[in-house]
């Protein structure tokens, strides 16, 4: 196959786990091309998603890596079998490669989980929510830059109701003001609006509440996958977002959102909470 003159964060996903299994198999990348019979370039390149791979061979890889866990490598097949294009590379030459990043995590996830302390998830904003915080953008945005960032996010939100989603946003996070009062206040109006969806869920974690900003008050995004290995964890962070998938940084993050979600209003409270504070506005 020839070589990626762009690389998707989903490649260098499969990629790094093709190098997962070869590194449980305890075999270097001389070993496992002497092993799997190619070149050391070829597996290397391949490994960090320079060129693809086919179906076969990951089946026969993962053969020879001794795995055999079916539904691990089912998945992994999907993933080098994929030919469509993602709506968000339309987007390329207008927004910020990371949201690239982020609407193809959304996307391909079965379940997206989130914890937000500063803003309302991306998800759940409404156009003048995220107008407003576009503009407080330092320097400031041009505007054709922020209405292309306002129409990808638009775009992101098409994921609700095709998947389990669940936003536990602290209190915080919803007093913040990205505008005036109104805006504000239809944004926490829109935000119930959404919880009414089946398959989303909007939990509330007050001020009162003791202990969490001891746990975490950095925004998280915790994306479930097809299996449990291909789970991924987006930390926000100042300039950028880190994407977590070792088993250690995903264990660590499972607790963490399951301990700020027992801390959490529960379904109704929670609804009953944001009305009274959309109230106040």
């Amino acid at each position: 196959m020839p070589a990626r003159s762009i690389i998707t964060a989903r490649q260098e996903r499969l990629g790094a786990e093709l190098r997962k299994l070869r590194e449980r198999a305890g075999l270097s990348g001389r070993e496992a091309a002497r092993t799997l019979g190619i070149a050391e370039s070829k597996l290397s390149a391949t490994e960090v998603a320079r060129v693809g791979v086919s179906a076969e061979r990951v089946r026969h890889w993962a053969s020879r890596y001794a795995c055999d866990d079916a539904a691990l490598i089912d998945a992994l097949v999907a993933m080098a079998t994929e030919r469509v294009r993602g709506w968000w590379e339309e987007h390329r030459e207008t927004v910020p490669a990371g949201y690239l990043q982020v609407a193809e995590l959304e996307y391909h996830a079965a379940r997206l989980t989130t914890y937000q302390t500063v803003h309302v998830p991306g998800l759940l904003q409404t156009e003048e929510q995220m107008r407003g915080i576009f503009s407080a953008s330092v320097p400031a945005l041009p505007e054709e830059q922020r209405e292309a960032r306002v129409r990808f996010r638009l775009r992101r939100q098409e994921v609700l109701g095709k998947l389990p989603y669940t936003a536990v946003i602290h209190e915080a996070a919803l007093r913040i003001r990205a505008a005036d009062s109104k805006v504000a206040r239809d944004q926490l109006l829109h935000i119930l609006e959404r919880s009414e969806q089946p398959q989303v869920t909007v939990r509330v974690v007050p001020f009162d509440v003791d202990g969490v900003a001891a746990i975490s008050t950095t925004p998280v995004v915790y994306a479930s996958g097809p299996v449990a290995q291909l789970d991924t964890v987006l930390v926000d962070i100042v300039h950028d977002g880190a994407y977590l998938d070792a088993e250690a940084q995903l264990n660590r993050y499972r607790a963490i959102l399951g301990t700020i979600e027992e801390a959490a209003l529960g379904i109704v409270e929670s609804r009953d909470f944001i009305h009274r504070l959309a109230q106040q506005m």
